[in-house]
């Protein structure tokens, strides 16, 4: 399948430049999605822009956008006027400075693109990002996507670069609002090593592999249910556990934990009944050598 690049330009470090092509790196047009329907005829219904005074319906050619000022009071901004003032990153991901990347606040990261070279800009395109991965830094620069300038954090990613555009400040909340009102909490040591012993018991490494969209794969049973006409089942609802005490809660959940442990080794240990099996197949080969010459002999 042939993937198609949503932005084309060129990737700049000081003098050294190259054609690149920018493709989302995810997607969520693989997710059920539903249309809205007239409930009475079934058919679709489509979007209509009207006038909020008079009701009438407002053709494209006739919209334009405004930025309020005050109430019913709006400064009116033409097409061309926004094009007029298109940055000059436009068509350019000018790398500006280099930046250590566990330095980077994960709040701050967007949206995910893959970046690649053009077939005659991959020497320039292999310097940046072997320079970068070389001295195990990321990158930040600037790119502008449907209009809006980015900032974009760009890393080495196999051959080529993963480049995450970044919010600005203004559009990360800070923290302290939520957390000031919560104490220091001073916590006994059991408890502390009970926590800690669920931590270990649970540690593992990052696969997205194991994740799974319950909720995608609920609707997709749904939409199937109703196509068949089978009744729908709900799903039942998890039972609340009946420990309110926390150091009570801690213990039971080992003892949870301890118990999963046992019964997946009792599951991946063979039965009794296999192993007869095993030894009785393993015993007929090696017999099955014997039984041949006894056979040849007997001709």
């Amino acid at each position: 399948m042939a993937v198609r690049a949503n932005w084309k330009g060129y990737l700049k470090l000081s003098l050294v430049s190259g054609a690149v092509a920018l493709y989302p790196a995810a997607s969520s047009s693989s997710r059920v999605r539903f249309n809205t329907l007239n409930r009475e005829t079934g058919n679709r219904v489509r979007r209509q822009f009207v006038d909020a005074e008079t009701g009438d319906p407002v053709e494209s050619e006739d919209q334009v956008k405004g930025y309020q000022i005050g109430k019913g009071s709006y400064v009116v901004v033409e097409e061309e006027e926004l094009e007029a003032i298109r940055l000059e990153s436009t068509h350019t991901i000018d790398v500006e400075s280099f930046v250590p990347r566990g330095e980077v606040d994960m709040r701050y990261l967007d949206a995910p693109y893959y970046i690649a070279p053009d077939k005659v800009a991959q020497e320039a395109f292999a310097v940046i990002r072997d320079s970068m991965r070389e001295k195990e830094m990321a990158g930040l620069g600037r790119v502008v996507i449907s209009r809006r300038e980015h900032m974009m954090l760009l890393e080495p990613l196999d051959k080529g670069l993963l480049g995450t555009t970044l919010r600005f400040p203004y559009e990360v909340r800070d923290e302290k609002p939520y957390f000031e009102d919560f104490p220091d909490v001073k916590l006994p040591a059991e408890m502390r090593e009970l926590a800690a012993h669920i931590v270990e018991k649970k540690a593992g490494h990052f696969d997205p592999s194991t994740f799974e969209d319950r909720y995608e794969n609920a609707v997709i049973q749904l939409v199937k249910s109703k196509q068949t006409g089978k009744p729908i089942e709900p799903p039942k609802a998890p039972q609340p556990s009946n420990v309110i005490n926390l150091m009570d809660a801690l213990r039971k959940s080992i003892g949870s934990e301890r118990a999963e442990g046992r019964s997946r080794a009792a599951a991946s240990k063979p039965s009794s009944k296999s192993t007869a099996r095993r030894k009785a197949a393993g015993a007929a080969k090696r017999s099955a050598p014997a039984r041949k010459r006894t056979l040849k002999k007997a001709s």
